[in-house]
C-alpha cells in the first residue's frame, strides 16, 4: 500500500471504525472535563457514573474501540462545553439532556432515573428565569443565542482521540489542501474569507500568509501564537483542550499555502491540561501518518514542536515570541523587517493564533459564501469570548461578529449581577473588552454591533476576546488601576516609553485613589498615557494604556470626584470611602460621637448611631475609638 493510500486510510477507515463503535453504544454520557469543571470534581463524577452503572448492572463502553462488539452505555469526556457557570456539566445522548453541576452524590439518580428509566432529573436541569427546567442546549438561552463553530465539538468529542476528530471530518481539509489545492490558491481562498486575526489586531490572514508564502527560502515555519495572557481571558485555552487536533489542522494547512516545513506551538506553561492534550495530539498524528516526511504522499515534510512558555504576557507579541523560541529573553524588535520577511532563527515565519488556525479546516470545509454569511462585510465570521464578572452566567461563548453588547449580556449572560440579585440595564456600568489591551463599553454602547471596525472607532478592541461585565457598585479607576498594576509589571521593560511610562501612569493612579492628586494629575495621566502610545515599541506598550484612556474618557466624572470632591462614588477605595456605623454591632455608647472632630456623627444614647458621609473627614477616630468593631 503506498504512503497516499496509508494516509487515506488512516482518516477515513478510523472515521469508519469510530461511527462504528458509537453505533453500539446505547446512551453516550459526555463529562466535561475542562479545567473549569475539572477543579470542580469532573473526574470523580465520571468515575461514579462507572461505578453506579455496573452497580446497576447496566451493561458498560468505557472505550469507543472498533474491535469491541458488544452494546452498552458509554461513559466519556469531553473538553470545555463552555456553561462555566454551571460546571460540572454532563450531557446525556442522544437524549440530549444537560444536568448542571453534578456532583458525585448526584450520580445514582441520575443513573436510575435517567439511564435505567429515561425520565430526567428536573432539580438537575438548568432553571430558566421563569422557573421552568430547560432539558438540554437547545432550551438554555446562554446557548441558544450562540453560533457555535470553532466551538461546536469542543464540549462533544473526546479531545484526546484522533478518530473521533476523524469522526467529525477531521484532516480532509488538510489532505485536500496539501493534494489538490496551490499554495496561492490556499492564500487566495483565505483572503477572499476576509478572516483576520483572532489574536487581537485583526489583520487579514490571507494577506499574511501571502506575504510570507512570496518570499524565497528552503525552510519556513509557521507558529501557533498560544500564548494566551489576558487576566480572565481563557477562549485558546478551551479551544486546545477541547479540540486540539483543529489547531494542528488549520497549522497543516497554513503551512501548505506559505511553503513551510516547521511549526511550533507556543503554548502558556499555566496550562497543563491544554499542553497535554496538544502534545498527544501532534504524537497522534505523527503515529498516524499525517505529520512527518511524506505528508499525504506529497513528498513533502512538516513536522510541529510544542513549546511551553514562561509566562511571560509580551511573549503574545510576535516578535518577542520569536525570541522566546530562539532561547533568548522574551523582547520585541522593531518592524520592519516583519516576521514574513525574517522570523524565527532569521527565516520567513507566520504566526496565527490558535482560534484563527482553527477556523481554517471549517472555512475550507464550508465554503468560502457560507463562513461571509456570518458577521458582518468587514469582520465575516464568528468569534469567542470569555464572558466573566457580574453577569449570571459566565463561561465561553461564540457569535457572529455584529452582535451587540445588549445581546452578549442581557441574552446570553441572562443579566447583571448586584447585591446577589439579578438586575437589569440600571445595574449594568462597562464592559472591558479586550482585556488590558483593550477599552471600556457603557451603556451608550449596549446595541453597537461589535465588530473589529466599530470597537476601533470608540476607542476599544476585540483583542483575544476577553470579556468583563462591570456592575455600578464598580470604582472604574479601580478597573484601569488593575489592568495598569498587569502591564507594568509584565513591561519586558526594553524601551522607556513602557518600561517608565507605564511606571509613570501607575504612581498617579495610586495618587487618585489615595486622596492624593487634584485636576492636573489627570492632566497629566492622560498626556502620558497617548505618550506611551505613540513612543513605544510593540502592541503591548502601545496598547496599554487603552484601559487609562477609555476611563478618563467615559467616566471623568467619576475621576473629578476622586481628585476634587475627595470620594469615590463606588465605596471602592479606602482612603475615599468615609466609615459607616454597622446598625446591628453598635449599641450607641456615644463613644464615637464625642471623638469626632467635625460633628459628622449623630444619634441617640442606646441607639445606632450615623455617620454624615458629606461632613465626616476620614480622619478614623471613630474607627480606632470604638470597642465593639461596629464602624469600619
Amino acid at each position: 500500500m503506498s504512503t497516499a493510500a496509508t494516509a487515506r486510510y488512516e482518516i477515513d477507515s478510523a472515521a469508519a471504525d469510530y461511527d462504528a463503535a458509537l453505533s453500539r453504544t446505547t446512551r453516550r454520557v459526555v463529562i466535561c472535563a475542562g479545567t473549569g469543571c475539572l477543579s470542580a470534581g469532573a473526574l470523580k463524577v465520571r468515575d461514579a457514573f462507572r461505578h453506579h452503572i455496573e452497580t446497576a448492572g447496566l451493561p458498560i463502553i468505557v472505550e469507543l474501540r472498533a474491535e469491541d462488539h458488544h452494546k452498552g452505555i458509554h461513559v466519556g469526556t469531553s473538553g470545555c462545553q463552555g456553561f462555566c457557570q454551571q460546571g460540572p456539566l454532563v450531557t446525556i445522548l442522544p437524549d440530549n439532556i444537560l444536568y448542571c453541576k453534578v456532583t458525585v452524590e448526584d450520580v445514582p439518580e441520575i443513573v436510575i432515573s435517567t439511564l435505567v428509566g429515561g425520565n430526567p432529573v428536573e432539580r438537575l436541569q438548568y432553571q430558566a428565569a421563569d422557573g421552568g427546567r430547560c432539558r438540554g442546549q437547545a432550551e438554555i438561552p446562554f446557548y441558544a443565542q450562540q453560533q457555535r463553530i470553532v466551538l461546536q465539538q469542543c464540549g462533544v468529542i473526546d479531545p484526546e482521540s484522533i478518530d473521533a476528530y476523524c469522526h467529525t471530518g477531521g484532516y480532509r481539509q488538510a489532505r485536500r489542501a496539501w493534494r489538490e489545492l496551490g499554495d496561492k490558491e490556499l492564500c487566495d481562498l483565505v483572503t477572499a474569507s476576509g478572516l483576520r486575526g483572532r489574536g487581537g489586531g485583526g489583520f487579514p490572514t490571507g494577506r499574511k500568509w501571502e506575504a510570507c508564502r512570496i518570499q524565497q527560502g528552503e525552510r519556513k515555519f509557521i507558529i501557533c501564537n498560544a500564548d494566551e495572557g489576558d487576566p480572565g481571558a481563557f477562549m485558546n485555552r478551551s479551544v486546545m483542550e477541547g479540540n486540539p487536533h483543529s489547531v494542528i489542522e488549520g497549522m497543516m494547512i497554513a503551512a501548505k499555502a506559505i511553503g513551510a516545513t516547521e511549526g511550533w506551538v507556543y503554548l502558556r506553561a499555566e496550562y497543563p491540561l491544554a499542553v497535554k492534550r496538544v502534545r498527544r495530539a501532534v504524537a497522534d498524528a505523527e503515529r498516524a501518518g499525517l505529520l512527518g516526511p511524506d505528508v499525504f504522499g506529497t513528498g513533502r515534510s512538516f513536522t510541529i514542536q510544542v513549546m511551553e512558555g514562561a509566562g511571560a504576557f509580551v511573549c503574545g507579541e510576535e516578535t518577542a515570541l520569536i525570541a522566546s523560541i530562539e532561547g533568548h529573553r522574551g523582547m520585541p524588535r522593531p518592524k520592519p523587517p516583519f516576521p514574513a520577511q525574517k522570523g524565527l532563527w532569521g527565516l520567513p515565519t507566520t504566526i496565527n493564533n490558535v482560534e484563527t488556525l482553527a477556523m481554517v479546516p471549517l472555512i475550507l470545509g464550508m465554503g468560502v459564501e457560507a463562513f461571509r454569511s456570518r458577521g458582518t462585510k468587514g469582520s465575516p465570521g464568528t468569534k469567542t469570548f470569555a464572558l466573566t464578572g457580574h453577569v449570571v452566567n459566565t463561561g465561553l461563548i461564540e457569535v457572529p461578529f455584529g452582535a451587540t453588547l445588549r445581546q452578549i449580556v442581557f441574552d446570553i449572560g441572562g443579566g447583571v449581577l448586584m447585591d446577589g440579585k439579578v438586575c437589569g440595564e440600571e445595574a449594568f456600568k462597562a464592559v472591558q473588552i479586550g482585556g488590558p489591551s483593550g477599552g471600556c463599553l457603557t451603556k451608550e454602547h449596549l446595541d453597537l454591533p461589535l465588530d473589529y471596525d466599530s470597537l476601533r472607532g470608540v476607542g476599544a478592541m476585540v483583542g483575544s476576546g476577553g470579556m468583563v461585565v462591570m456592575n455600578t457598585k464598580t470604582c472604574m479607576i479601580d478597573v484601569a488601576r488593575f489592568f495598569m498594576t498587569f502591564t507594568k509589571a509584565e513591561s519586558c521593560g526594553k524601551c522607556v516609553p513602557c518600561r517608565e511610562g507605564t511606571r509613570q501612569m501607575l504612581a498617579m493612579l495610586d495618587q487618585i485613589v489615595e486622596g492624593k492628586a487634584d485636576e492636573s494629575v489627570m492632566a497629566r495621566l492622560a498626556e502620558v498615557g497617548q505618550t506611551v502610545q505613540i513612543a513605544s515599541l510593540c502592541g503591548l506598550g502601545k496598547t496599554a494604556p487603552s484601559p487609562v484612556l477609555s476611563t478618563l474618557r467615559l467616566f471623568k466624572d467619576e475621576y473629578l470626584a476622586h481628585v476634587v470632591d475627595k470620594r469615590c462614588p463606588a465605596r471602592k477605595c479606602k482612603a475615599l470611602t468615609p466609615p459607616t456605623i454597622d446598625a446591628h454591632l453598635c449599641r450607641g455608647c456615644m463613644a464615637c460621637l464625642k471623638v469626632c472632630p467635625v460633628g459628622a456623627i449623630h444619634g441617640e444614647k442606646k441607639q445606632p448611631h450615623v455617620i454624615d458621609a458629606e461632613k465626616c473627614i476620614k480622619c478614623g477616630a471613630c474607627i480606632t475609638t470604638c470597642k465593639l468593631k461596629a464602624v469600619a
